[in-house]
């Protein structure tokens, strides 16, 4: 999408129509690129990010809109202690210029943070509690003397530490994707429906409270829930289609807590139109991803 006549084509035929009457916040542009070690792909990202931008600019559309990517935590170097996170050194000329883009447009840096993961690869040394958001003794980062009850806001104030250690404060960093799976492989440890109601249901309480991470008490932790639905297309291990808030036919997967079990979903086809209850005012937004082209 770096070709400014296909990036306003797209926005005109996919974003403007549903404007304002569909509150659309953020393009993202693709998803985790860092991930797949294309250094081509690494150098089209910010081109793409900026084209689109342009066009939302040229559209009149750029106060309603903006852009970014999302990343996973391989992004990292160091994320442990979080006042020493920082990016990985083959990633900072891309990121350097990534950043300054955000800070110009006041756009958010998205982050896919999964707890899950840390959890399973050492459940024997990673506290469960400590990781769904259940009372446990925490952890204090020695150089700021901040305690932690939890991994997500540990993960996040690395990565806002990470950003600062590149020259930045003014960024704020968001949660594009968090979530816990209800079902896994046997190999993947802590993957229930008990587990996934508890990590989830706990988070919403956390944010309906409007709480922020301790390196950041006046920033109110924003996310989105990933996901929306379980996938059974999906390939990988078992838990990576197992997600969802909600199985494919409407009915919730499991008690996430707040309110007994998720309300179900009425949907008619072929017009797609889809009725969401909102549970404790938390909105759960699907996010589209753009392809470079």
């Amino acid at each position: 999408m770096t070709d400014p006549i296909k990036a306003r084509n797209w926005l005109q035929q996919r974003v403007q129509p549903h404007l304002p009457q569909t509150r659309i916040t953020c393009i993202t542009m693709g998803n985790e690129v860092f991930k797949t070690y294309d250094h081509q792909l690494w150098s089209n990202l910010l081109p793409a990010m900026q084209t689109v931008y342009n066009a939302l600019v040229d559209l009149g559309l750029d106060k309603q809109v903006t852009v970014t990517s999302a990343h996973s935590l391989d992004i990292l170097s160091i994320s442990f202690p979080p006042s020493a996170g920082s990016f990985r050194q083959d990633l900072g000329e891309y990121l350097h210029g990534i950043l300054n883009f955000h800070a110009e447009v006041k756009s958010p840096f998205l982050i896919n943070a999964y707890p899950y993961f840390a959890y399973k690869d050492n459940p024997n040394e990673v506290p469960l509690d400590y990781v769904l958001f259940q009372s446990n003794q925490g952890t204090v980062d020695p150089i700021t003397n901040l305690k932690y009850d939890n991994m997500l806001y540990a993960q996040v104030d690395a990565v806002y530490s990470a950003i600062k250690a590149m020259g930045h404060t003014d960024i704020e960093v968001r949660i594009s994707e968090t979530g816990w799976p209800s079902r896994g492989d046997d190999d993947e440890a802590g993957a229930t429906p008990e587990n996934a109601g508890l990590y989830n249901g706990n988070l919403l309480k956390r944010i309906e409270e409007k709480q922020s991470t301790p390196a950041k008490p006046n920033v109110p932790v924003d996310i989105y829930v990933f996901a929306l639905f379980n996938e059974n297309l999906k390939p990988g291990p078992a838990s990576e289609g197992n997600y969802g808030l909600y199985y494919p036919n409407g009915t919730p997967v499991y008690n996430i807590g707040v309110q007994g079990y998720l309300p179900g979903m009425v949907y008619t086809s072929p017009s797609t139109k889809i009725a969401l209850s909102v549970v404790s005012n938390v909105l759960f937004l699907v996010i589209a991803y753009l392809i470079f082209a």
